[in-house]
């Protein structure tokens, strides 16, 4: 089982950041072989400033050890480090239909964000991506809900590929953590947690200390009545349920029924606010130790890139080959 995900290095990384997609990857090295990329290609479609984005790549880096990944047992490297997901997605490109791309969701909703400049490397985001997940001969990837469209798009290209050119690529599949796939703003729970759209106070930062995280999940918004149960009217309550099971590890049934007695949400508040608490307090003090030293997580940074061009070369060889591109190689 090879297991492939990448993260973006830009934005402070949050909770539903973690519960969707971070702790995915440290339990995909418990089964298989985990490969994990922090796409500072993808990051450019933002338009960051260089400095902050180099920032930030060690930022991602010092929390994804923080939080359990080990570059002993998986592969963790930068994304631009490894030339040839530039080259696959140029590949690639010629096989992904503009039809196709136009209706991807995440395009449809950043270009109506910036109306004023859209960076056709928006445009191509899914293509890279595909190219990312394609060039490790994948098996799974780890991603929250949103990115499941993406994944099915990265599908298409490759059953394409490889009914035009021969099998080259294995057809990779999604999974979706069936507990905190999908956290909300604690400010407006209608609409999904977000480094950029969030609030403030509506956004709980994996980096908060655990004063503030309290006090957000003492301000979260909650609904009507005071049973605590979810439900379609009850988006507030819903997703507190859903994150204190995902933080305590249970099923929200569970977070249900022992909750059902409660005189009313304030209380139901602090025991989310808590629990959250103590599930990030490690990945936060470890990270207060990492994250200093960017000579060290330059250096793992760096050995990861070795392992995934040794894994990525060989098949990009091959997609070359397979379209024409190059000498044919001798067998």
């Amino acid at each position: 089982m090879r297991i492939f995900s990448g993260i973006q290095p830009t934005g402070r990384k949050h909770l539903g950041n973690y519960l969707g997609a971070i702790r995915g990857y440290v339990e995909g090295q418990e089964r298989g072989e985990g490969i994990y990329c922090i796409v500072d290609l993808h990051a450019l479609t933002a338009g960051p400033d260089p400095n902050e984005l180099r920032r930030s790549v060690y930022d991602t880096a010092a929390i994804l050890i923080a939080a359990g990944l080990d570059p002993e047992r998986c592969i963790l490297f930068r994304q631009s480090d490894v030339r040839e997901h530039t080259e696959l997605c140029w590949l690639l490109c010629n096989v992904a239909s503009f039809g196709e791309l136009s209706r991807m969701t995440q395009f449809k909703e950043k270009s109506e964000q910036h109306r004023q400049f859209v960076s056709s490397g928006l445009f191509f985001y899914p293509v890279l991506q595909a190219a990312d997940i394609l060039a490790y001969q994948t098996d799974e990837v780890p991603v929250g809900e949103d990115q499941k469209q993406h994944i099915e798009l990265t599908r298409e290209i490759a059953q394409r590929f490889n009914s035009r050119f021969g099998q080259t690529f294995a057809l990779p599949v999604h999974r979706i953590p069936p507990v905190g796939a999908r956290i909300m703003d604690l400010q407006d729970p209608r609409k999904r947690m977000s480094t950029t759209a969030s609030t403030e106070q509506g956004a709980v930062y994996i980096l908060d200390d655990a004063a503030i995280i309290r006090r957000k999940f003492k301000g979260a918004v909650t609904d009507s009545g005071k049973e605590i149960v979810r439900g379609a009217d009850k988006p507030g309550i819903s997703n507190l349920i859903d994150i204190a099971a995902a933080a305590r590890g249970v099923p929200p049934e569970a977070i249900e029924k022992e909750f059902a007695d409660a005189a009313g949400y304030g209380s139901f508040k602090e025991a989310v606010g808590e629990a959250v608490v103590e599930l990030l307090r490690p990945v936060r003090e470890r990270y207060e130790q990492i994250r200093p030293d960017e000579e060290a997580v330059d250096a793992l940074l760096s050995r990861g890139a070795d392992k995934a061009r040794a894994i990525a070369s060989p098949t990009v060889a091959v997609a070359r080959e397979q379209m024409g591109i190059g000498p044919v190689r001798p067998r």
